[in-house]
């Protein structure tokens, strides 16, 4: 077990007890706490990859939290370690989404109590840039593209590829050269030297030194680099030995050869734009050794860039010649082949040798290079480069020579072959320019060999062929030219060039500058060219034209003969370097300024070259330089103070007063380029001038040039006074009344605000030190002046006012009550635009949200000014004659707004944070709204004028979940109750307001079950006690609290993935609401997603229903839809219909589509074609009808405990159904009978639902239109078998179907067996006779199925037939039981008499079409029935069947089956069915009429009938 020994602080008595740790240690103790939570719920959410992050960084700090405690870290391991443990803790908090943490430049966390609410400001936005910035990284290595490398690439002006050489896996027999290089295959040519290695045929480096530690920087890569298409990494290998390696060694052969032996390429271009990054393969870096050791040390080779990079620094000098050996073409002479060329070149100074040519990096300086050999090749293409580094003083002097010679293979052969050929090119051109870059074709001479040796025989001669032709010479004759002791052979050889030098120019005016001393009569030659000196040459030799242009200033100090043209051209030189094109060479002229310029003088005469042209401003041409020397301004002032700090003196910069005088007053234009400048000269006059004058010269300034730029001026003065050093207060005094005007004079018209926000939070920054003097009388100058104007201009602002809110913490300390006073006569507008100008902040979320510690200083400093406004308004605005309602409203808005604000909400805070924020600033809602309250009683009889626009606050408030400030503002209620009831004797339009409210409160989240108790229980107190709102404040408590039940079902359940649960209670939503029409759309829409159009089209019609067919305006609760377009009542409502037409339609109801609307539409025409379509659709369309199923949720474990029935989809089946209606209850049992269940199931734990078969409507016929009484036929065994019987059950549903839901509660159940029976006999009657007839009308039809009709009637084997209605209903006992069941018994003993005339004329007909070998058959069923006649006639009584006329001519037999007819009667139901029928026949005597009667009776459904039509 380890036992850690923790340090603590000893407290004195009733002191919290604080860590003695490193603030770092209590730091990560508490993130890892913070974190562990977060990690264990990552767990339980199965969130796997944020899972391992947090662990792998739990990890880290727990290590580096042992590593920092263990005390055996050095200061400056220890000191990065904190940087790594604070950016870790930084990074995981954001990837948590917890708060952001900022801190000062070492790492610790900043105190809010002791620092300006700027710097606050600007603190969170450097770490949340830092954070950001690290975010992007993780995220690009994820994505295996570093996005954030490649912007840092880009903004770094150098950049280096690293290269490590593991091994040279090839197979070449001897040894080798292996060259690297980088190439671009799109421009055809090389970028940058060799990394040269040399490798021994032992496979090997030769340098055994050097295994394992092969490596190279390529430097110089700039942002053009990274923009190139393709960039590519060419290794060339060239085998050094014999000519052919197939040559048997027993001859003595040549060695030491250069031979090709092969190439190999990558494309390197992703790794040059930072999109990979292997450790294995290669290193993209920034090349700065010192932060690489592990990659660069002194071993390193270092292959620069065949080119200068975008930047060359003071100090870097470089004096590099790249020669490349392009090709040659070189005759064979006597030979009968080609020759074996190999070119050589060697550097010389005079006639001596200098070891200055370097094939490639990484290898020492050689005398002579000497080229590739291919063999028996007339035109060599060689294209190697090699770096050519001479001393810069020997530059002059030098040249490069280039032989040629014949190599044999064998050595013998090989000593006697001599140089056949020369060329050669001198380094410094006549002119004393350097040679130029690009390619030349040299003229190759041949002579002797030991003349060609011999420098002074050729250097007389011309080099190239341009230098030849220049003299006059022919430079394409196909003979030979002698030119002294050497011809010019017609063998040719091109090379190419590039120089790489900050000393050497190829431009001769720059080099005439550069050498001004060798002839100082073109002084002012070389100056005026300068400036037409492409800017490229110009920047790289910047630091030498510097000094040579101050120089030439200093040489001639007693004289201004050149003052000018090097004041110019040095105006040049910063205009040019300002251009974007040469931008990054700033930091170049920066350094060049601070540690290589050195003219001490040089002040007074850029003084007075600047004085003069500002004198002479009017003069032609001078204005236009003098612009130009506005834009250097800045650099020109560097120099000026640089130079007089070097000489130590201290001018007065009186000129710069003189330089804007009133000689020129007019020239408005230059004045504003003056002021545009001057800001950039500040930090640089202040160095050397005293402030106080400087000042003053500001002011002069700004009194010439506040009609031209004020802008310019105001920034001018912020710099002086937020500068550093701290401007003294003597300074403040004279700018700070000027500047505040300048503000104001911005702010009011809305120009650069953001300028403008900055330099106000620089000055209060300022005001906020301690070690400025006094402030107090400054900021008071900026509140009288600005704070308005500031005010103003927040409100109209948007997101973009951060800066202003953050520069507004030092005006409301509690020590500044004299605001108040500096505006005594307009307070009340003041107030005004103050409290709207909160509330605009406070709902913009000006801040993210994880600026905890910037948030809630903004509300510390909102809240402390909210109490102190209070005050004003309790003191001046609440007597009869001062009220103002507008303020007092714009405050309980306001202080409402600030309570429920997202940052103030404790509750959706982790535990951590949350008692961080109560031990620092405590639970600013509860103050605000016990402050609320109070003000709330304070108003008196004023309080009826804000009811019922306070009830939505103050709901609100009262809603926000915290114990103590509901108990205390709950009761304000009360209040408003009583308000309205002294005045109006009610309080409907405080319960109309709330009501409204409460339902988008708790919809949009607000409100708990802990809140509708303390309602409930704190009103009904109060209301109790009141003599007059006993009765009707419970009833409406009672209807709030209900109310509150839904909306709180409703808002649990909105966003549940069953769409039908939503719809259920959204209909109960609607139904406590009073049909609130956003519940209606709500559930139309949800009607929509699940197809169930008919529903969608009864829920707008609820809608529909309380519009008018009127002009009016839409009320409030009556709002119409967005998208509809309509103004009036009777507008929207057409427009309803039309599309609940047009859902209707959708649902194939197309019966329903042309009922609603008949009253209010039958003008439209437009309607009346749509129901002609639909009638027609009626007859024509076949329409699936759904089924309906009644449903039982029994069980503890379903809340319902009811009886629904449901309205079932097209074409649905029962299993279908069941399924669909399990998968919402997936723990559900269904139960396997369809009886009723008993308590146990009831009672029990589990969920079980029973479905029942399809539902009928009352009369027997699936459900097609709207009903509300469902009948549901279900078959329950009762063993024995003799038992079995049959029941109906009646449902009545709360609500029709189809209605606004696709089920409704079932709210009573009736179960008759006898009607089911009766309804069985009479489809029995009905089958017999219908078949009886088919079989008249068609003798052709098989007569199998009348005989099992008529068997299974006459001679029940199974079923038992109506023996069983016998033995259950027409017993004594059941009469007993069930007195009111006589006269449905004595139908069905009518329906059981009719059997028999209709099976005796099914018999008949059966006896008249039966074969012979079922005559047998038939003959047993005549004895059944003769039997079943003869006791139904004893017992029931004999019918006949009533006869008419008979035969095709004179008329037909009418066949009629009666049933139900008392219902059919009414008043008639005591006649009998015969006399009924035997009077309707009577009277239909003709056939038409007969017709007439049977479609009335049939459309009644009371009578089937079936006529017998003979032709």
């Amino acid at each position: 077990m380890t036992v850690s020994l923790l340090s603590y602080i000893l407290p004195r008595q009733h002191e919290t007890v604080i860590p003695g740790d490193l603030p770092l240690i209590q730091e990560v103790t508490t993130t890892l706490r913070e974190w562990s939570t977060i990690w264990r719920q990552l767990y339980v959410q199965d969130n796997r990859e944020m899972f391992r992050n947090v662990r792998h960084m739990i990890y880290d700090l727990i290590e580096w939290r042992s590593q920092i405690l263990s005390g055996t870290l050095p200061q400056d391991e220890l000191k990065e370690l904190k940087k790594k443990v604070t950016a870790k803790i930084d990074y995981g908090n954001r990837i948590l989404d917890l708060d952001l943490v900022v801190r000062d430049e070492d790492g610790n966390i900043l105190d809010p109590e002791l620092t300006s609410t700027i710097s606050l400001f600007r603190a969170h936005e450097v770490a949340s840039k830092q954070v950001e910035e690290r975010l992007q990284e993780e995220k690009s290595q994820k994505q295996n593209i570093d996005i954030n490398r490649q912007a840092k690439f880009a903004a770094t002006p150098s950049l280096a590829l690293f290269v490590n050489l593991k091994n040279v896996v090839c197979k070449i027999g001897e040894d080798a050269e292996v060259l690297m290089s980088l190439y671009d295959p799109v421009e055809s040519k090389f970028i940058s030297e060799n990394y040269l290695v040399r490798w021994s045929s032992s496979g090997l480096p030769k340098d055994i030194d050097r295994l394992h530690n092969l490596r190279a920087v390529f430097t110089d890569l700039g942002s053009k680099d990274l923009k190139r298409e393709k960039i590519s990494f060419v290794c060339q290998i060239v085998r050094v030995g014999r000519m052919e390696l197939r040559d048997n060694n027993t001859r003595k052969l040549t060695s030491g050869l250069r031979r090709p032996f092969g190439v190999a390429v990558m494309d390197v271009t992703d790794i040059i734009n930072g999109k990979v990054d292997d450790e294995d393969k290669q290193h993209f870096i920034p090349f700065q050794p010192k932060e690489f050791p592990h990659l660069v040390d002194r071993t390193t080779a270092v292959a620069r860039k065949t080119g200068f990079p975008e930047i060359i620094m003071p100090g870097d000098v470089r004096n590099d010649i790249y020669v490349t050996l392009v090709q040659g073409d070189f005759d064979k002479g006597s030979k009968t082949t080609a020759k074996n060329v190999e070119g050589s070149m060697r550097s010389l100074y005079a006639s001596s040798f200098k070891a200055c040519d370097f094939p490639g990096a990484g290898d020492e300086a050689i005398s002579e290079y000497k080229s590739v050999i291919y063999y028996q090749v007339k035109q060599p293409r060689w294209f190697e480069t090699v770096k050519v580094a001479i001393p810069i003083e020997d530059v002059n002097r030098s040249h490069l020579r280039f032989t040629f010679r014949h190599r044999s293979s064998q050595d013998s052969k090989d000593k006697s072959e001599k140089i056949f050929a020369l060329a050669f090119v001198k380094l410094m051109r006549y002119d004393g320019t350097t040679l130029r870059d690009g390619e030349h074709d040299l003229i190759v001479y041949k002579a002797e060999a030991k003349k060609l040796e011999d420098a002074g025989t050729y250097l007389s001669l011309p080099s190239t062929k341009a230098e030849l032709e220049e003299k006059g010479h022919s430079a394409t004759g196909k003979s030979m030219q002698s030119l002294g002791s050497c011809t010019i052979s017609k063998d040719s050889f091109q090379i190419s060039t590039l120089v790489c030098s900050t000393k050497l120019t190829q431009n001769v005016d720059l080099l005439g500058l550069l050498k001004w001393r060798s002839n100082t009569n073109l002084l002012h030659q070389n100056l005026r060219q300068l400036m037409k000196v492409d800017g490229g040459e110009v920047v790289k030799f910047l630091q030498d034209t510097l000094d040579a242009l101050f120089n030439i200033m200093m040489e001639n100090s007693e004289s201004e003969t050149f003052d000018t043209l090097v004041f110019d051209a040095l105006v040049f030189i910063i205009g040019l370097i300002a251009d974007r094109k040469f931008q990054h060479f700033n930091p170049v002229l920066e350094t060049y300024i601070k540690k290589h310029f050195s003219a001490t003088l040089a002040y007074t005469k850029l003084t007075k070259v600047l004085r003069n042209y500002v004198d002479n401003a009017e003069r032609p041409g001078i204005s236009d330089q003098l612009y130009k020397a506005m834009k250097a301004l800045e650099y020109i002032f560097k120099f000026i103070v640089r130079s007089r700090i070097l000489f130590n003196q201290c001018v007065s910069p009186c000129w710069l007063s003189a330089a804007l005088g009133s000689t020129f007053f007019f020239v408005l234009g230059l004045q504003g380029a003056a002021l545009k400048y001057l800001p950039t000269i500040v930090n640089d006059v202040k160095l050397v001038f005293d402030p106080k004058e400087v000042c003053k010269c500001n002011m002069q300034c700004h009194k010439l040039g506040k009609q031209a730029s004020s802008k310019q001026s105001c920034i001018l003065v912020g710099l002086l006074l937020t500068g550093n050093p701290v401007s003294p207060a003597d300074c403040r005094e004279i700018l700070l009344p000027m500047m505040t005007d300048q503000l104001k004079y911005h702010l009011e018209r809305q120009e650069d605000l953001e300028a403008c926000c900055q330099l106000l939070s620089n000055i209060l920054e300022v005001l906020y030190r301690k070690d400025v003097g006094p402030t107090q009388r400054h900021v008071q100058i900026i509140m009288e002046k600005l704070l308005r104007t500031v005010n103003r201009t927040v409100i109209s602002m948007g997101r973009d006012s951060e800066l202003i809110v953050s520069a507004r913490g030092p005006w409301f300390s509690p020590s500044s009550g004299w605001v108040v006073s500096a505006f005594s006569s307009l307070f009340q507008d003041f107030l005004m635009e103050t409290f709207i100008m909160f509330k605009n902040l406070i709902g913009k979320n000006v801040y993210p949200f994880d600026w905890v510690i910037m948030n809630m200083m903004q509300n510390k400093v909102f809240l402390r000014a909210i109490n102190q406004y209070a005050d004003m308004l309790n003191k001046k605005f609440l007597d009869q004659a001062n009220f103002e309602l507008q303020l007092w409203n714009n405050y309980f808005h306001l202080a409402v707004a600030f309570l429920t604000q997202e940052s103030l909400q404790l509750e959706n805070f982790s535990s951590a944070k949350r008692g961080k924020i109560l031990n620092k600033y405590g639970d600013m809602r509860r103050q605000i709204g016990f402050e609320i309250r109070d003000m709330w009683y304070n108003l008196g009889q004023h309080k009826i004028k804000f009811i019922p626009e306070m009830v939505g606050p103050i709901l609100e408030m009262t809603l926000i979940p915290e114990t103590e400030l509901r108990k205390a503002t709950i009761p304000i209620f009360f209040d408003m109750m009583q308000c309205e009831f002294h005045s109006t004797r009610s309080f409907q339009m405080f319960e109309n307001e709330i009501i409204t409210k409460l339902d988008h409160e708790v919809e949009g989240g607000r409100g708990d079950e802990q809140y509708k108790v303390l309602f409930d229980k704190i009103l009904l107190e109060h209301c109790r006690k009141h003599k007059y709102l006993a009765k009707t404040g419970e009833t409406f408590v009672k209807l709030v609290v209900h109310l509150m039940e839904r909306l709180l079902d409703y808002r649990t359940i909105m966003h549940d993935e069953n769409k039908e649960n939503r719809m259920s209670c959204t209909v109960n939503v609607l139904v406590s609401v009073k049909l609130n029409t956003r519940y209606l759309y709500k559930l139309c829409d949800l009607h929509k997603e699940c197809d169930n159009y008919t529903e969608a089209a009864y829920t707008l019609l609820l809608h529909a229903k309380l519009l008018k067919w009127s002009e009016d305006v839409c009320a409030a609760h009556l709002t119409q839809r967005d998208g509809y377009q309509a103004t009036t009542q009777g507008q929207l409502k057409e427009r309803l219909y039309q599309e609940i037409i047009h859902y209707f339609d959708k649902g194939k109801m197309h019966g329903c589509s042309t009922t609603p609307f008949k009253p209010e539409m039958h003008f439209l025409s437009s309607f009346q074609k749509k129901q002609a379509q639909f009638y027609e659709n009626i007859v024509k369309v076949i329409r699936p009808k759904p089924d309906y199923f009644a449903v039982g949720y029994y069980g503890q474990g379903i809340p319902h405990g009811k009886v629904f029935i449901y309205r079932g989809k097209e074409y649905e089946r029962r299993e279908d159904f069941e399924a669909r209606l399990l998968t919402q209850f997936p723990n559900a049992e269904k139960m396997k009978t369809t009886s009723p269940p008993g308590d146990d199931i009831k009672s029990s734990a589990g969920q079980c639902i029973l479905s029942d078969n399809p539902c009928k409507s009352p009369r027997g016929q699936k459900l097609s239109s709207t009903c509300n009484i469902l009948l549901l036929t279900s078959v329950l065994c009762v063993f024995p078998l003799q038992n079995m019987w049959i029941e109906r059950t009646i449902y009545t549903t709360a609500y029709k179907l189809p209605g606004i839901l696709r089920w409704f509660e079932v709210k009573s159940v009736e179960v008759s067996p006898l009607e089911n029976a009766i309804e069985t006999m009479q489809l029995a009657n009905d089958k017999i006779n219908c078949m009886v007839q088919q079989h008249l009308d068609d003798p052709s039809l098989p007569v199998s199925p009348l005989s099992m009709l008529l068997n299974g009637i006459v001679d029940p084997a199974v079923m038992g037939g109506f023996a069983n209605y016998e033995k259950a209903f027409f017993t004594e006992r059941y009469l007993q039981e069930h007195p009111e069941a006589h006269e449905k018994i004595e139908k069905l003993k009518d329906l059981i008499a009719w059997q028999i005339p209709f099976l005796a004329e099914g018999i008949r007909i059966h006896g008249d079409k039966v074969t012979e070998a079922l005559r047998p058959f038939h003959e047993r069923m005549e004895a059944c029935f003769k039997q079943l006649k003869e006791k139904v006639e004893k017992q029931y009584g004999v019918r006949t069947v009533v006869s008419g006329w008979r035969g095709r001519g004179e008329g037909a037999c009418l066949c009629v089956t009666l049933s139900d007819c008392d219902r059919l009667t009414g008043p008639t139901s005591g006649k009998q069915p015969r006399k009924l029928v035997e009077g309707l026949l009577t009277r239909a005597e003709t056939r038409g009429m007969v017709k007439k009667w049977l479609g009335i009776f049939m459309d009644a459904k009371y009578l089937t009938a079936y006529a017998l039509w003979w032709a």
